[in-house]
């Protein structure tokens, strides 16, 4: 699973603008969602390829026996017809970027 952090020190201050960007950057169409603590998202395939970020909150994402907590400027690859499924985790919602690969 290739998550990406943010690094303060390359990337500037964390915030849903500058996560955004950088998604932006790299090829991705973004839109922000938030949801409460719990919320479940079941196995899913996607047919592009699509990279999820986390501006708030913590997201958990499984793909096969891999398991990661995204926090706060945290992005994970989640490529094209590969199965996975995540949960908001912890007390707090979570407000995430979902980028879907519009181009290489």
């Amino acid at each position: 699973m290739k998550v990406e952090r943010w690094n303060s020190n390359n990337d500037g201050p964390i915030s849903e603008r500058a996560l955004r960007q950088k998604l932006e950057r790299l090829g991705y169409e973004v839109a922000s969602w938030t949801y409460p603590p719990g919320t479940p998202f079941m196995a899913h395939t996607p047919a592009v390829d699509k990279m999820d970020a986390v501006v708030s909150g913590e997201f958990r994402i499984t793909i096969g026996k891999e398991v990661v907590v995204l926090g706060s400027g945290d992005a994970v690859y989640l490529p094209k017809g590969v199965s996975h499924s995540a949960e908001v985790v912890g007390q707090s919602s979570v407000t995430s970027l979902d980028g879907v690969k519009l181009r290489d």
